[in-house]
C-alpha cells in the first residue's frame, strides 16, 4: 500500500512556504543536529573533498504523482545551488510502475545511487546487497527517534533512513456522530467491544446507507496493532511469524461482530468501498462514522468529505499490558552499494533528512519529518489537517513501546494475501480459525 501523501501542493506556494521558512528555521539552519543545515563548509565536505576530481552526478529515483514529481524537482534546485560540484538526474514513475523499474534497473548493474525504499521490500533489496550501510556513510541520524530509526537497520546494518513518520490511526466523523444521537469515543479508554457496540449504534440512529465504521482487515497493519497489543507481533526479528493463530481469528472475528450488528457494510459493499481508496471511502463520502488510515492521508480524506475529521487512538490501546500503535516511516532513502559516488549520495540524503529549507519545502508529503527539530520548525508552515496529525503523533510519542521488526524478505506478498483471505471471511466462505490458519500457512512459504 503506498502510504503517502498526494495532496496537490502548487510549486509556487512551496517557494513562497519556503522564503517564509527562513525566518522560521533561521536558527536551527545554525544550529540543527549536523551542526548547521546540512550544508558542511567545502574544506569538509565528504562530498567535494572525496570528489576533488571534478563535478559528479547522481541520480535520484521515487515514486509518486505529479505534485511530488514537481516538488521533488524543486529540492533537488535547492541542493544543487548549496552544493554546485553535485548534479541530481531525477528518476521517478508512479507506484505501479516503481518496483518493476527498480528491478531491471539493479538487474543491469544500474541502480540508482539514491533511492526510495518501502518498508516491506527494504529486507529483500538489503540481503541481495543492493544497497550501502548507511551507519557506513556520513549521514547524521542524531535527531531521528530511535524506535523509527530501528525500522530501516537490518542484517545488521542501516539500509534505509526514513524520510518522515506516519501512525495509523483511526479516522472519525464528528458529524456523522452528532447525527446518530452517539457520543464519540474517549480513544484513552474504549475497548474493541465499545468500538463494535459503537458501529452498530452509529448505524441504527443514521439513514440507510450510512455506516458506523468501514471494514479493517483489508490491510495488514490492522492486525499489526491488534497482535502487539496482545504482547504479539506480526513478524519477529529473525523474519518468523510471531503472533497466534487465535489472535488473527479474533481480529478476523471483529468484522462478523461489526456485519452482525450492521456496523458495518456487506461484504460486497466493503469490498467495492476498499477498492474505491481514500476518497471513496465511507468517510471520504460521508457514508461513515469510522476507518483506519494512515495519518498521512487525513488531508486527502478530509477534502473528499468536505469537512473536518478527527484523528483518534485505536481501540484496546488501554485493553491490555501494553500498546500496539507505532510510528511507521512513510518511506526510506537509500544509497546503491555500487555507486561510483556513495559520499556525494550520502551528501544529498543528509540534506533531505537535515536542512531545514529543504523541510520546509517537502513539509509532510513524505510523511511528517523523520527529523524531529526539522518537524518541530516548519509545524507553523503546516496546513490546519497536517498540523492536527503532527499534534496526534506528539501525543502519542510517551505512549508507543517500540516498532515493529522489518519485514521479512517475501512480505511483500503478504498485501495480496490478507486482502484476498479477509474477502473470503466477509462473505462467510472461510470461519475466522480457518482463515487465520490459512493466512499463516500462505505467509510462511511467502517469507520462506
Amino acid at each position: 500500500m503506498n502510504t503517502s501523501s498526494t495532496r496537490p501542493r502548487p510549486g509556487t506556494a512551496r517557494r513562497g512556504a519556503a522564503a517564509a521558512a527562513a525566518l522560521v528555521v533561521g536558527a536551527l539552519a545554525l544550529t540543527a543536529c549536523s551542526g548547521d543545515s546540512g550544508v558542511v563548509p567545502a574544506d569538509d565536505d565528504p562530498a567535494t573533498s572525496a570528489e576533488a576530481d571534478g563535478p559528479v552526478e547522481i541520480r535520484f529515483s521515487w515514486w509518486g504523482s505529479d505534485t511530488r514529481h514537481q516538488l521533488t524537482q524543486e529540492v533537488i534546485d535547492l541542493f544543487e545551488e548549496k552544493h554546485p560540484d553535485i548534479t541530481v538526474v531525477p528518476d521517478y514513475t508512479d507506484w505501479g510502475g516503481y518496483w518493476d523499474k527498480l528491478a531491471t534497473s539493479v538487474a543491469a548493474g544500474d541502480a540508482p545511487d539514491v533511492m526510495t525504499q518501502e518498508e516491506r521490500y527494504l529486507a529483500d533489496y538489503a540481503s541481495r546487497g543492493v544497497l550501502a550501510d548507511l551507519s557506513e556513510l556520513d549521514v547524521d541520524t542524531s535527531a531521528i527517534d530511535e524506535n523509527v530509526l530501528a525500522s530501516g537497520k537490518t542484517d545488521g546494518g542501516l539500509y534505509g533512513v526514513p524520510t518522515g513518520v506516519n501512525v495509523y490511526a483511526m479516522l472519525a466523523d464528528p458529524q456523522i456522530f452528532a447525527e446518530a444521537g452517539v457520543e464519540m469515543p474517549d480513544d484513552t479508554t474504549w475497548t474493541w467491544e465499545e468500538y463494535v457496540d459503537l458501529a452498530g449504534q452509529v448505524s441504527a440512529g443514521t439513514p440507510d446507507g450510512v455506516y458506523g465504521v468501514q471494514d479493517y482487515g483489508f490491510n495488514e497493519p490492522g492486525f499489526a496493532i491488534f497482535a502487539r497489543q496482545r504482547g504479539e507481533t506480526l513478524y519477529t526479528e529473525d523474519g518468523k511469524l510471531g503472533f497466534s493463530q487465535e489472535t488473527l481469528a479474533d481480529f478476523f472475528q471483529v468484522s462478523l461482530d461489526l456485519q452482525a450488528n450492521g456496523g458495518e457494510p456487506d461484504a460486497a459493499r466493503s469490498v467495492e468501498i476498499d477498492a474505491a481508496g481514500p476518497e471513496g471511502s465511507l468517510l471520504g463520502t460521508n457514508s461513515g462514522a469510522m476507518g483506519v488510515w494512515w495519518t498521512n492521508q487525513l488531508g486527502a480524506i478530509s477534502t473528499a468529505a468536505g469537512r473536518d475529521l478527527q484523528l483518534l487512538r485505536f481501540p484496546g490501546e488501554s485493553e491490555h499490558e501494553r500498546t500496539g500503535m507505532y510510528f511507521k516511516p512513510a518511506m526510506y532513502y537509500s544509497v546503491s552499494k555500487t555507486s561510483e559516488h556513495p559520499e556525494a549520495a550520502a551528501t544529498f540524503v543528509d540534506f533531505l533528512l537535515n536542512d531545514p529549507e529543504a523541510g520546509a519545502l517537502i513539509l509532510s508529503d513524505r510523511g511528517l519529518p523523520a527529523n524531529t527539530d526539522v518537524r518541530a520548525e516548519v509545524a507553523d508552515l503546516l496546513p490546519p489537517v497536517e498540523q492536527q496529525a503532527a499534534d496526534f503523533l506528539a501525543d502519542l510519542e510517551d505512549e508507543i513501546v517500540d516498532g515493529p521488526p522489518v519485514p521479512p524478505v517475501g512480505a511483500g506478498d503478504v498485501v495480496e494475501i490478507i486482502r484476498r483471505i479477509n474477502t473470503e471471511v466477509l462473505f462467510g466462505n472461510m470461519t475466522p480459525d480457518d482463515a487465520a490458519a490459512q493466512f499463516m500457512t500462505e505467509v510462511e512459504a511467502a517469507i520462506g
